[in-house]
């Protein structure tokens, strides 16, 4: 996210990378009345949904990597809950009405500032409608998901983590991050 070119509490033009009285990291500071603007990652929700043994995945129709697939996911707006971000979000890129059976995976990206939380979910609804962000949608079984056009690394561990557990009946919440590679299972 850019940085503002003015202080929202006062208009001021004065603003200061700066450590704030008190804190510990550098905060963008107006010199003018010491406003703090925070600079604070995005979040993403999204669910792994599942229908018949089959796996909800989303063809991006929008950059970055227009034609991947990928779990319907999407930027968390203001006055949501996670959950409800989710469901949104599956709604708008699917046209699929789901239910959020649990966490299933938080990680974070540390380099573009965004932190991913997935969910457990189960379609209820699907409508054959989706919106503008997406080129197509489907339910695949595990042996039809297109492996090599999956979005993201980390949405394809997550999802053959899900498979995996989902044969077995036992599933885990994982939390880890892109920097180092490492997801840790948390029971």
């Amino acid at each position: 996210m850019p940085a503002p070119r003015f202080c929202p509490h006062c208009g001021s033009a004065d603003l200061v990378q700066r450590v704030p009285a008190g804190d510990t990291h550098q905060r963008l500071m107006c010199g003018g009345c010491n406003y703090i603007h925070y600079l604070n990652p995005k979040i993403i929700a999204g669910c792994i949904i599942e229908q018949d043994g089959k796996y909800l995945l989303c063809q991006r129709a929008i950059p970055p990597r227009p034609g991947t697939w990928t779990l319907p996911a999407g930027f968390m707006e203001s006055g949501e809950t996670t959950e409800q971000a989710a469901l949104r979000e599956v709604w708008e890129e699917s046209g699929v009405r789901a239910e959020i059976l649990s966490p299933y995976s938080i990680f974070s990206v540390p380099a573009i500032s965004e932190v991913y939380i997935v969910f457990r979910a189960l379609a209820l609804e699907i409508t054959g409608q989706f919106g503008p962000e997406t080129l197509d949608y489907k339910f695949f079984a595990p042996e039809d998901i297109p492996w090599d056009s999956i979005y993201y690394p980390a949405i394809r561990q997550i999802l053959e983590r899900y498979i995996e557990e989902r044969r077995t009946g036992s599933y885990g919440i994982y939390v880890g991050n892109d920097d180092t590679g490492k997801v840790h299972f948390i029971r």
